[in-house]
């Protein structure tokens, strides 16, 4: 049986006999990555988003969100919406970053963003026209 099967047969055992187990994503948690992982493009268009946003990133899945239909509505949420979801990243031991002016990508624990390091140089590079 693998470790997969044997943890999940314990939440059941603890079911069976009336205990209350751990969550099932922290029973599970040590298993490791999913074995598929999506990427999803998601609009933000209201602040009850962030739930399904965090199912979906709690899922193993690979998300970047539209704000702009939030953001015309009411930059306040978006600004609600984005720091809830970076606190959220942080506990889960996730990533999420910006693309351009509307859009965040959001990565589950598995995943890292990799970001440029930018050093400072006595060289001008050239920038494409």
């Amino acid at each position: 049986m693998s470790s997969l099967g044997k943890k999940f047969g314990k939440v059941i055992d603890k079911i069976k006999k009336g205990e209350k187990p751990a969550e099932t994503e922290e029973a599970l948690a040590s298993t490791g990555p999913p074995t598929k992982a999506y990427l999803k493009a998601l609009p933000l268009r209201d602040l009850e988003d962030v739930d399904v946003i965090k199912r979906e990133v709690k899922s193993g899945n690979i998300l970047i969100l539209r704000v702009g239909p939030l953001a015309r509505k009411n930059i306040e949420d978006v600004k609600r919406a984005v720091s809830e979801l970076h606190e959220f990243t942080t506990v889960v031991g996730g990533d999420i970053a910006r693309l351009g002016e509307e859009r965040v990508v959001i990565t589950p624990p598995f995943i890292r963003i990799w970001r440029e390091k930018t050093v400072a140089s006595k060289h001008q590079m050239p920038t494409a026209a």
